[in-house]
């Protein structure tokens, strides 16, 4: 029943996607947690560059994103960005593209965590001559941690989902492998099955695990 999987490596090609989720998240958890900082600085500049990067970003096609990372970035450009650690540029760029793009909603979301801690805390820490960064550190960013797992993992979710744009400047995912079998094989609805079904596998379980998670370290208010 299954014959047509033969000469394909689609563990291979999941693998690749597991790969794009994984970098990019860390990547965009990085990169929003300081724009999360940045948008609640007492600095009007840095206010207002996360501001309008957040409102950009998530108003922008993720395709346009990914396109513009290999023609603009690199096709213009010039830039390599980190050869020496991962030959494909296809791959390097799309880890770029998808982490700029998941940071805006990463950001938002530990923006809402950091307004469900007491302001009071922050007022506290202040008087006890600790710094803005200090404070944000220290006490506002773990609690704001805590409060959000939920809704940064439904961004992951997403996030795993919107790998298959990297199909768009040539990464062999999951998606660009589905395209290449539906057009050698007469199977398109076993196909689909199947890559949906390995989608299924990636996202359900990192739902249900960081609810669980979600569960354990929730702030008692």
């Amino acid at each position: 029943m299954f014959d047509f999987l033969k000469g394909y490596d689609l563990l291979g090609a999941f693998w690749v996607t597991v790969q794009l989720t994984v970098y990019s998240a860390l990547g965009s958890l990085i990169w929003g947690t300081l724009l999360a900082g940045m948008k609640v600085s007492p600095v009007p500049l840095m206010r207002g560059f996360a501001t309008a990067y957040v409102n950009v970003v998530r108003n922008i096609p993720l395709t346009v994103i990914i396109v513009f990372s290999s023609l603009g970035l690199y096709q213009t450009l010039g830039v390599m960005l980190g050869a020496d650690v991962i030959d494909d540029i296809n791959f390097r760029l799309a880890v770029l593209a998808l982490a700029a793009y998941t940071a805006a909603f990463v950001c938002e979301a530990l923006r809402s965590g950091i307004n469900t801690v007491p302001v009071g805390q922050a007022e506290a820490a202040r008087a006890l001559g600790l710094s803005f960064t200090q404070v944000l550190r220290l006490i506002i960013l773990p609690q704001a941690f805590r409060a959000v797992v939920n809704p940064l993992s439904n961004v992951l979710i997403a996030l795993t989902k919107n790998t298959t744009v990297a199909s768009a400047i040539g990464v062999v995912e999951a998606s660009y492998l589905m395209k290449d079998m539906i057009e050698a094989e007469a199977q398109l609805i076993l196909i689909s099955a199947v890559f949906a079904f390995g989608f299924i596998v990636l996202t359900l379980p990192t739902g249900l695990i960081l609810g669980w998670v979600s569960k354990k370290v929730a702030v008692k208010r």
